[in-house]
C-alpha cells in the first residue's frame, strides 16, 4: 500500500515531467520556427515558409496536453513519439550528434516517468474508490 508521502512524491515527479516536456516543447517549437526563417527571406513570410519544421514540436505539445488529461494514453503516445524522434534524428542519416541523442532520450525518459507515475496515481485512486 502506498502512503500519502509516497503519493505526494509520485505526484510531484509526474507534474515535473509534464512541465519539463512542456517547456522543452515550447522552446523547440520557437527555435524551429525562427531558426530557418532567414533562408526564406525572414519576416512573416519566412516564418510561414519555415513553419513545417515546427510540426514535430507541435505534435509533442499536443501529446503533452493529452498526457496531462489521460496518463496512460498520453505516456504511451509520448513514448512512441520519443522512439520515433530518436530514430529519425539520430539513426536515419549519417549524423549522430550527442546533444540530439541526449535530448531524444530525455523525451523517452520523461515519457516513461509520466507513464509509470500516472499508472501509480490511477491505481491509488482506484484503490481509494474501492474502499
Amino acid at each position: 500500500m502506498i502512503d500519502q508521502k509516497q503519493m505526494r512524491i509520485i505526484g510531484i515527479a509526474h507534474n515535473w515531467a509534464i512541465a519539463l516536456l512542456l517547456i522543452i516543447g515550447i522552446l523547440l517549437f520557437i527555435f524551429s520556427l525562427i531558426s530557418g526563417s532567414d533562408t526564406y527571406g525572414g519576416g512573416l513570410s519566412g516564418l510561414t515558409k519555415n513553419s513545417p519544421n515546427s510540426i514535430p514540436w507541435i505534435i509533442l505539445l499536443v501529446l503533452v496536453i493529452i498526457a496531462r488529461k489521460n496518463y496512460a494514453w498520453g505516456g504511451f503516445l509520448l513514448l512512441i513519439f520519443g522512439g520515433m524522434i530518436t530514430y529519425y534524428f539520430n539513426f536515419r542519416g549519417g549524423n549522430l550528434f550527442v546533444s540530439t541523442f541526449i535530448f531524444c532520450l530525455t523525451v523517452v525518459f520523461l515519457s516513461l516517468v509520466i507513464l509509470f507515475t500516472g499508472a501509480a496515481i490511477s491505481k491509488h485512486k482506484k484503490d481509494n474508490e474501492s474502499r
